[in-house]
C-alpha cells in the first residue's frame, strides 16, 4: 500500500466519541460527547474539535455502535424472511437451552423477524448438496409478490435448508425478489454465513438483514457530510474480527461491524504493548458503559467463530471478548435483598454521571472515584471538562444512608465490587479455558481502565500492568493500526482419514481465492498474510474445537499431524483427549487474509522535572496521601505508589506496593514491588 501522511480514526462509544489524528507525524487526540440519536454528528464534532483538515485527509477509519444499538434498541429494518417449506417457526423454536433455569416466567429471546413476515417456499436441498425437491418458482414468485405487496419491507432475508452446500435455490429466489420489486435489497444466507446449524445461520442472516439498511444509511449520511466538507480520501470501517474494510464492503455483510469499537481497542492495545516486548497479554477496556476483556496469547487476539447479541446467536468471526456492565457510567444501586450492585444499567452519555453536571442524579462508578479522590477534577480530560464534586457526593447520600456507611465507604465498596466483576470476566476468558492468567500482562485502556487495572491484576495474580499512551482514546488509535482483513468459512463434514489433508488443502485454497477476490473487488492490494483453522470434533460430539493450521504446514500436512493438533486443542479446551485412533471428523474450514496499513504512529517521549502535588485519597478502607503527577513527570526510574498519573484523557492509579515507570516506547509499566 502507498504511504499516507494524514490519517484519522474516529470511534463512537457509549459516552464519548474519540479521535486520533496523525498529520505529518504529529498526533492529535480529542474527545467529544457522543450523540446517541445521531452518532455521525458526534463523529463530526470530534473531527472539528481535533481541527482535522478533511480536505487534505488521506484516510479516515471509523468504528461505531450503530449496528449494536439497532439490535439492542430494536430499531432496525423491516425484514421479510423466506425459508424452506416446514421451517416457518425456525426463529421461534431456537434451541432448547434456558438461560435462566429457575425463572418460571422465562421467555426465549425475541427474533427480529415476525412470524407473519416469514413465508415458506416449496424446495429441498439434501445435506450433501443434492436437489431433493426442485424449487417451485411459480408458487415462490406468487408468494413473494403477495407478501411484498401487502406490507412495506426494507430488505428480504433468505435462508433455505442446506443452502450452505448448494445455494442454487437461494440464488433463484434473489432473482425473483429483484424481478418482483426492483431495488429491494436481499440477504441470502449463503453470502452471510456459509456454515451449518440451521437456526444459527438463520439468526445471523436475519440480524445482518435487520442492520444492513440502518448501517448503509448511516455510512452514506456520514460519508455525504464528509464529502461536503471536502473529504475525498479512503473511508474504512472496523469489523468485529479486528480488521477493517472499505465502507462499501459493509453493504454486503453489515453484521461484521457489530462490535467494531471494542475490537479496535484490542488491536491498538496489543500493537502498542508489542513495542515494549510484551507478547502474552490480557486487554482491559473500561469505557463509559461496560468493560471488555480479551486474551491475546503471543500478541494475537483470540478469534471466536460466533457470538451473540441480546440472546440471539451470530455466526461471524469476532475478537473473543467477555463483557460486563462495569463502566465509568455504570449505576451503583441496592437490590431487593439489600445487596450493593454495580450495573449493568448505565447513565450513558445523557445525562451521564452526576459529576458531569448534565442533570444526572444517580450514583455511578465515576462519581465514586470523585468522592474518594481517585479522580481529580483537574485531571479529567486534561481539564477540558469540569467535574462537580458536590453533585457526586450528593448522588451517594441516599445509598450511604441505607447501608449505614459514610459516603467514602460506600463509594469505595462500589469500586471494589466493580473490580471484582471485572476480575471474574478475565477468569472466564483465561482460567476457564485452560490458560493461567499469571503468565500474562494486563494492558489497560479506555477512560476508566487505568484506574482499575492494578487492583484487578492483584485479584487474579498478575504482576505487570501496561498503560499505553493515549489510553483514553486507544480504540481510535486501534482503527488506524488495524489491518484490512477478510475472513471466510465453509462447512463440509470430512472423516479424518488419509484423504482428509487433500480436502483441507482444497477447501482452504478455495477460501483463499475468495478472500483475494474480495480484496480486489474493493480495490485493495492482495493480502500479505493468511491464517487458517479447522473446526474438528470426535464423531458424535455436538460441538467442535478450533484447530489452528500454520500456513507453512499446509503443504506437508497428513492425517496423523491433524489428529495430533486436534487432540492438543481438545485437551486445552476440555481438559481431556481420547486415545489416538478414535474417530475424528472435520466439520468447518476457516481462512483469513490481512493487509497491514502504514506504520504505527510514533509517540514522542516527553520528560519534565515535576515534583507533583500531594492529595488525599480514600481507597480500600484507608485514607492516605497520593502523588498527583502528569504522565510526562514519569521517567525510566520507577516511582513507588500510591500515585495518580494524569494521562490527559485518563487517570492511571498506582496503589501502594506497586512501581510505575515510563519505558522508551511510551508505555507506562506498572510492576508489583518485590
Amino acid at each position: 500500500m502507498s504511504s499516507v501522511s494524514s490519517r484519522a480514526g474516529v470511534e463512537v462509544g457509549g459516552t464519548f466519541t474519540d479521535l486520533v489524528y496523525v498529520n505529518e507525524g504529529r498526533i492529535v487526540v480529542a474527545k467529544a460527547p457522543s450523540t446517541p440519536t445521531s452518532p455521525d454528528q458526534g463523529a463530526l464534532n470530534a473531527l472539528i474539535k481535533g481541527n482535522v483538515n478533511l480536505a487534505t485527509l488521506d484516510e479516515l477509519a471509523h468504528g461505531s455502535t450503530v449496528a449494536t444499538n439497532a439490535i439492542l434498541e430494536r430499531k432496525g429494518a423491516r425484514v421479510a424472511l423466506i425459508v424452506t417449506e416446514g421451517f416457518r417457526d425456525l426463529l421461534l423454536l431456537q434451541r432448547h437451552q434456558r438461560r435462566s433455569i429457575y425463572d418460571l416466567n422465562y421467555e426465549k429471546p425475541a427474533p427480529v423477524v415476525r412470524r407473519r413476515d416469514t413465508i415458506e417456499v416449496s424446495e429441498r436441498v439434501g445435506p450433501t448438496g443434492e436437489i431433493v425437491k426442485d424449487l417451485d418458482e411459480a408458487k415462490a414468485r406468487e408468494a413473494i409478490k403477495d407478501l411484498l405487496a401487502e406490507r412495506s419491507f426494507d430488505v428480504v432475508a433468505i435462508c433455505l435448508l442446506n443452502s450452505f452446500v448448494n445455494p442454487s435455490h437461494e440464488e433463484a429466489l434473489v432473482r425473483i425478489v429483484e424481478d418482483t420489486l426492483p431495488g429491494m435489497p436481499t440477504a441470502p444466507s449463503h453470502k452471510v454465513a456459509k456454515e451449518f446449524r440451521e437456526y444459527e445461520r438463520a439468526s445471523t442472516t436475519t440480524l445482518s438483514a435487520y442492520v444492513q439498511p440502518v448501517v448503509s444509511r448511516y455510512l452514506n449520511r456520514f460519508e455525504s457530510s464528509l464529502t461536503t466538507k471536502g473529504f475525498s480520501g479512503a473511508f474504512s470501517v472496523m469489523q468485529s474480527n479486528g480488521g477493517r474494510m472499505p465502507a462499501a464492503a459493509m453493504a454486503e455483510n453489515a453484521i461484521s461491524a457489530l462490535f467494531s469499537g471494542p475490537a479496535a481497542g484490542v488491536v491498538g492495545a496489543v500493537r502498542q504493548a508489542a513495542r515494549s516486548g510484551f507478547q502474552n497479554l490480557i486487554t482491559l477496556d473500561v469505557g463509559g458503559t461496560s468493560t471488555d476483556v480479551c486474551l491475546a496469547p503471543g500478541g494475537q487476539p483470540s478469534l471466536a467463530s460466533a457470538t451473540e447479541i441480546d440472546g440471539l446467536p451470530v455466526k461471524t468471526p469476532v475478537i473473543d471478548m467477555a463483557t460486563v456492565g462495569a463502566g465509568g457510567g455504570s449505576l451503583v444501586w441496592m437490590d431487593d435483598g439489600g445487596m450493593l450492585r454495580v450495573g449493568p444499567e448505565s447513565a450513558g452519555a445523557n445525562p451521564g454521571p452526576a459529576c458531569y453536571g448534565r442533570g444526572g442524579t444517580a450514583p455511578t462508578i465515576t462519581d465514586a472515584h470523585v468522592v474518594r479522590g481517585t479522580m481529580q477534577a483537574s485531571a479529567f480530560l486534561a481539564g477540558d471538562m469540569h467535574l462537580d464534586a458536590e453533585a457526586a457526593r450528593k448522588s451517594f447520600e441516599s445509598l450511604a444512608e441505607r447501608f449505614g456507611q459514610s459516603l467514602l465507604e460506600t463509594a469505595d465498596a462500589a469500586i471494589q465490587l466493580a473490580e471484582s466483576n471485572i476480575a471474574r470476566a478475565i477468569q472466564r476468558i483465561s482460567t476457564e479455558r485452560g490458560r493461567d492468567p499469571r503468565d500474562y500482562a494486563l494492558v489497560a485502556f479506555g477512560g476508566a481502565g487505568p484506574m482499575h487495572a492494578v487492583r484487578v491484576a492483584e485479584e487474579i495474580g498478575l504482576s505487570t500492568v501496561i498503560v499505553p499512551p493515549f489510553a483514553g482514546v486507544l480504540s481510535a488509535l486501534g482503527l488506524l493500526v488495524a489491518d484490512y482483513a477478510r475472513y471466510d468459512a465453509l462447512t463440509d463434514r470430512q472423516p479424518l482419514d488419509a484423504e482428509a489433508p487433500n480436502t483441507v488443502r482444497k477447501h482452504l485454497a478455495s477460501l483463499t481465492c475468495s478472500i483475494k477476490d474480495h480484496f480486489a473487488e474493493h480495490k485493495l492490494a492482495s493480502p500479505k498474510r493468511f491464517s487458517y483453522s479447522l473446526d474438528m470434533r470426535y464423531r458424535g460430539q455436538a460441538f467442535e474445537a478450533p484447530v489452528q493450521i500454520a500456513e507453512q504446514d499446509l503443504a506437508h500436512l497428513n492425517d496423523q499431524g491433524l489428529e495430533d493438533l486436534f487432540r492438543k486443542a481438545h485437551q486445552q479446551l476440555y481438559s481431556f483427549a481420547k486415545p489416538k485412533g478414535e474417530a475424528v471428523e472435520i466439520v468447518a474450514y476457516r481462512a483469513g487474509g490481512t493487509l497491514a496499513p502504514p506504520g504505527f504512529p510514533e509517540t514522542p517521549l516527553e520528560y519534565e522535572e515535576v515534583e507533583g502535588t500531594r492529595i488525599n485519597i480514600f481507597e480500600r478502607g484507608k485514607t492516605s496521601q497520593a502523588l498527583l503527577l502528569p504522565r510526562s513527570g514519569l521517567t525510566k526510574n520507577a516511582i513507588v505508589g500510591p500515585i495518580l498519573i494524569d494521562d490527559g484523557l485518563a487517570t492511571v492509579f498506582t496503589p501502594l506496593g506497586w512501581l510505575a515507570r515510563l519505558d522508551p516506547s511510551g508505555n507506562i509499566i506498572i510492576e508489583k514491588e518485590v
